[in-house]
């Protein structure tokens, strides 16, 4: 056990999950992982664990705002919120790496 500085692993200078990843931190991004981190704070405390997805729903959101940015991702959250609900499915469903050629922004029915 080292207990001198020289120790310790190098910081990264990143204070938060909301200020790590590839993507750009854009006002729309921003907001909508601000949203959602409100609601994982206050209202998920109280309402309990009841998601029977891998990552849960409020963390695929996160991460789909946070690749896809605030329009893509919104609609895959809201998608997912459908496939959580009773008789949807259950278990891994990760946010995609990349979207679809065939997802346009105008079309949000293809992001199911």
């Amino acid at each position: 056990m080292c207990g001198t500085p020289d120790c310790r692993p190098p910081s990264t200078g990143r204070r938060s999950r909301n200020w790590q990843g590839p993507f750009r931190k854009t006002p729309g991004r921003l907001f909508g992982m601000g949203l959602i981190r409100l609601y994982q704070l206050t209202l998920s405390g109280f309402i309990g664990n009841s998601c029977r997805h891998i990552p849960t729903c409020s963390e695929y959101g996160y991460e789909a705002i946070a690749r896809h940015g605030f329009w893509s991702g919104g609609w895959m959250t809201l998608f997912r919120f459908g496939r959580c609900g009773p008789g949807g499915s259950s278990g891994l469903d990760p946010v995609p790496e990349r979207l679809d050629e065939r997802q346009r922004w105008w079309m949000p029915w293809r992001y199911w």
